[in-house]
């Protein structure tokens, strides 16, 4: 889970390997998984219209790319979701080796392995790190050791330790679960909301309280009365909403940070016979989803924190290895970062979302 955050002029070439690890690229558009192809025309380029109609992802065999995979442990149905989409998306491509650590939180230990990866001269290296300042070093050796760097998520320090970024928005997140909360009480005088957060030391944490409560200044109407920080966990997440219920006995809707910990908040809200609000959730877990489409508790919603995020990188890797730019885009190298989009997830359109949902 996150924070952070031209093609040159002339002629156009197939991008070196200083260029993929050095240049950059527009950002902006939406990702569409896969890489154009940039074979050269008769007249030695590239032209605009060819590498626009190359625009479906390129799954045809090519270069033969290895790529190393290192994460933090899955102790989290996001983060074990997270492997498995990336694991799921290299055994798609015939061309694709995908070199995975055990995965740990320990930042000595994911530095080891990923010094690991980097002797084995992976042609291009995946990062979740555990923590990304700690981590920023390990990415600036292997960038420096000629492999780009596809940071997933948790940013590096410095733009230098990586090619690409790509990863979730916490700040959307909040913004959303704010917007959808003040749509469906704009109409009411003197509401309240409450929110349960997720650990108040994390920066993710930080932004996505600040995206909903700048959503919220929006309607004058609605005042958030409580807030309790948890642990993205069950147990944190049924202590701390049983929390919020005891001290407000009346409000109107309560957005939970993260599905995991809603388990256990939704058990409290049970507990206490509580039926008086709507909850938002977020991340996007099957569980929660499924009760969104059931429409037979509080849960109404949850905004996404897509895992799909680690198929992206995957495919941004091989882009990256195979020396090609991203499909849906004009330019001949993949952007320096990507944002997903925090969709929310309703009644309405939960069937759309219900396959990217993680268990």
């Amino acid at each position: 889970m996150r924070d952070n955050p031209r093609t040159p002029a002339g002629a156009p070439v197939r991008p070196s390997r200083r260029n993929l690890l050095f240049g950059t690229a527009a950002a902006g558009a939406l990702f569409a998984a896969g890489c154009t192809s940039n074979e050269n025309n008769e007249d030695g380029g590239d032209s605009a219209d060819s590498r626009q109609a190359a625009n479906a992802a390129d799954t045809k065999p090519g270069k033969e790319v290895t790529i190393g995979f290192a994460g933090p442990q899955a102790d989290h149905g996001w983060l074990n979701a997270i492997n498995e989409q990336a694991k799921r998306r290299a055994e798609e491509y015939e061309d694709v080796t995908l070199q995975t650590t055990e995965g740990s939180n320990d930042t000595a230990q994911q530095i080891g392995q990923i010094e690991t990866l980097i002797n084995k001269k992976v042609d291009v290296l995946v990062i979740l790190p555990a923590d990304g300042k700690a981590l920023t070093q390990v990415g600036l050796r292997a960038m420096k050791a000629g492999i780009p760097v596809v940071n997933l998520d948790r940013v590096f320090a410095s733009p230098q330790a990586y090619r690409c970024w790509i990863g979730g928005d916490n700040y959307g997140m909040g913004l959303n679960a704010g917007r959808y909360i003040g749509e469906k009480l704009k109409g009411k005088k003197n509401a309240k909301v409450v929110e349960l957060a997720g650990l108040d030391n994390l920066e993710l944490t930080r932004q996505r309280t600040k995206g909903f409560d700048d959503a919220l200044k929006n309607y004058p109407n609605i005042e958030k009365v409580g807030r309790q920080a948890a642990e993205f966990t069950v147990e944190s997440g049924q202590a701390k909403m049983a929390q919020l219920l005891q001290a407000h006995s009346d409000f109107d809707a309560l957005w939970n940070h993260d599905d995991d910990q809603g388990v256990g908040a939704e058990r409290a809200i049970q507990q206490a016979g509580r039926d008086d609000f709507l909850m938002v959730g977020g991340a996007g877990a099957k569980r929660a989803m499924r009760a969104i489409k059931a429409d037979n508790t509080v849960l109404k919603a949850t905004v996404l924190y897509p895992p799909t995020m680690a198929a992206s990188a995957i495919d941004l890797a091989r882009a990256l290895g195979q020396g090609k730019g991203v499909g849906g885009l004009a330019e001949l190298e993949i952007p320096a970062s990507l944002t997903l989009y925090s969709a929310v997830v309703t009644k309405d359109n939960v069937d759309d979302y219900l396959p990217t949902g993680f268990s």
